[in-house]
């Protein structure tokens, strides 16, 4: 993105507003800091100047992607003024394409907390477990003075847009955790971190189901040159959909086929009623027979190139009650029969 290419014409601002105007000071702090106006920016993002001045204005979503984005070029600092050195433009982009390739969010988050201590030594970050929780904790290694709030609510969501984009899940955090008093705006804070919010905490973190860690890493390089186009949306927006029961359900059908003889059986296994389980996977945009499906797919499949077992016998391990019903199965999933897919993969 050239950052002296002329500003888009926007649209007339819509939707709740609901981010506080503290952001926006500090957002003008900086440019201060640097010597610069930041009035073209405001104007950019439809803020009148004289709310910067009135405490309890909001700002909407789309207002803060705006000036944040403008600003961050404006500066060539991703950071807004954060920390004792600049973050230029496309710094945080290269911390989600060393990530790409981890097999799980585990393994991405870890990355992803270590290349961010290349950027800035200013903060340490760490993803630890405790009792099925997970903490994505941020250590202020120096002091962030006035800018403490910002510095931190930005970078802890851009980490949870992250993960969230990474695994195209929606994350539900189970508590938050700050280490400053509640500021004035403290109601904006159930919008801005689902779940309680506690101050005066021991530490900053973000605290999550740690099933979550396990789930798949499912963006390439392609879905990041789209992302970007558009990065901060993983900031200034909630992601929608949930993952973690599809990961569950794929994962017991795979390994405790004894448990997934009907839907009872396999909700029982989850600590689930049959009716919620059906329902969670619809709202994940899944169906317990796509999953049954797919990973019946996946083990027939690895057992026709790992092994010389006949057919038949596959067909039986995979669930199937005989080799017609199986062979018919396989084509819908692939478009070849087994003997084609194993002579030619």
């Amino acid at each position: 993105m050239n950052p002296h290419s002329p500003a888009p014409l926007r649209p007339s601002v819509t939707g709740r507003a609901e981010t506080p105007m503290a952001f926006v000071q500090s957002i003008a702090q900086a440019y201060t800091q640097r010597e610069m106006d930041p009035l073209p920016a405001l104007t950019e993002a439809q803020i009148a100047p004289e709310t910067l001045h009135h405490p309890n204005a909001r700002i909407t979503a789309l207002q803060m992607e705006w000036l944040s984005a403008t600003a961050m070029q404006a500066l060539d600092d991703e950071a807004l003024g954060w920390f004792s050195r600049r973050l230029p433009w496309g710094s945080y982009g290269m911390l989600v394409r060393a990530s790409l390739t981890a097999p799980s969010l585990g393994v991405a988050l870890q990355r992803w907390c270590r290349h961010h201590g290349l950027l800035t030594d200013d903060i340490h970050l760490q993803v630890s477990t405790e009792a099925g929780v997970a903490h994505l904790q941020l250590h202020e290694t120096r002091p962030l003075a006035s800018l403490q709030e910002f510095a931190v609510v930005s970078v802890l969501r851009n980490a949870l847009g992250v993960a969230c984009w990474l695994t195209d899940s929606r994350i539900p955090l189970v508590q938050t955790t700050l280490r400053f008093a509640p500021p004035p705006h403290a109601d904006s804070y159930r919008v801005l971190f689902d779940g309680p919010t506690q101050f005066n905490a021991p530490m900053h973190s973000l605290q999550f189901d740690a099933g979550y860690l396990n789930l798949p890493v499912r963006r390439d390089e392609a879905a990041l040159q789209r992302m970007l186009q558009r990065a901060l949306l993983l900031t200034v927006r909630p992601y929608r959909r949930d993952r973690l029961l599809v990961e569950k359900v794929r994962q017991t059908l795979a390994e405790h086929p004894e448990h997934s003889r009907n839907a009872a059986d396999l909700a029982a296994w989850l600590n689930l009623s049959a009716r919620t389980l059906h329902r969670q996977l619809k709202e994940e945009g899944a169906s317990l027979q796509q999953l049954k499906d797919a990973v019946r797919r996946d083990l027939a499949m690895d057992l026709l190139l790992r092994t010389q077992r006949p057919i038949k016998q596959i067909a039986a391990e995979v669930g199937f009650q005989n080799e017609k019903s199986f062979m018919r199965a396989f084509k819908g999933w692939t478009g070849q029969t087994p003997q084609a897919f194993r002579e030619h993969p």
